[in-house]
């Protein structure tokens, strides 16, 4: 049997998430916008994820690090992903957050530092993302849903490019 290690990023926003899980730094297992709306947001996210757990089983979760209340990032969002974060670990999947800083620092040698730039990097990195690659918004525009597949998929390559992968024997994994 084939050991696969199951790398996988959720990232919230106002309407609900994205997210993607990698099998390897160039290889998408599978990515998906899930947007929510009405009462009880947080919960059916958080169902969501559970799922995902239960169906896929990730070996570890990649979010954005939100306990700086300055972030710009609401309350609720901050809660839901402290939520998931205690989700993973009952699942015993751990857990690494990542700030918007760090994940804009993998790009910064490459001359890209805008949301943008950093989404048409890995679109052109990752074929499979090409067509949910947005156009770029307008000032006066929202910014669109499939954005965050992109910024899921920014915080997996930051771990990949910054942490060793340890496999359940407790030895490094090449990428």
């Amino acid at each position: 049997m084939t050991y696969r290690f199951l790398t996988m990023a959720v990232y919230l926003n106002s309407r609900g998430l994205a997210y993607v899980i990698f099998e390897s730094e160039r290889a998408p297992v599978d990515w998906r916008v899930v947007e929510t709306r009405g009462s009880k947001k947080s919960e059916k996210l958080l169902a969501r994820v559970e799922t995902l757990f239960n169906r896929l089983r990730p070996n570890i979760l990649i979010l954005e690090k939100m306990s700086d209340t300055r972030g710009g990032r609401s309350p609720r969002i901050r809660r839901l992903n402290e939520a998931i974060v205690q989700l993973a670990s009952r699942h015993r999947v751990p857990s690494v957050c990542f700030t918007r800083m760090e994940v804009r620092k993998q790009f910064e040698h490459l001359g890209i530092v805008t949301k943008d730039a950093i989404a048409l990097a890995i679109a052109r990195q990752i074929t499979a993302f090409e067509l949910f690659l947005p156009r770029t918004r307008k000032p006066w525009q929202s910014e669109d849903a499939r954005m965050g597949i992109f910024d899921a998929a920014a915080l997996v390559l930051t771990f990949y490019h910054t942490a060793p992968v340890v496999d359940p024997n407790g030895s490094e994994i090449e990428r």
